[in-house]
């Protein structure tokens, strides 16, 4: 997994996370991070945003690696 791969996964964890806190416990973490101050809670929100759209195309982006693992595996079946 690349490494890009692995920060918008993050990202989305931690989103995923937020968005918990808040049906659970109505309480936003993000909020409360940033203590109120809106650009920079929008700017988190924006990069949770984005990471979804990459996330997203990841879907449906083939792995090469694992696509020569899959055919390499039923060779030796």
């Amino acid at each position: 997994m690349h490494i890009l791969n692995k920060i918008a996964l993050a990202i989305l964890i931690i989103g995923g996370l937020n968005w918990g806190s808040i049906a659970l416990f109505s309480f936003n973490i993000v909020a409360w991070i940033t203590a109120g101050y809106t650009l920079l809670e929008n700017i988190i929100y924006i990069v949770v945003a984005l990471s979804a759209i990459y996330c997203i195309a990841l879907l449906f982006h083939e792995d090469h690696n694992e696509a020569d693992t899959h055919s390499h595996t039923r060779s030796h079946a």
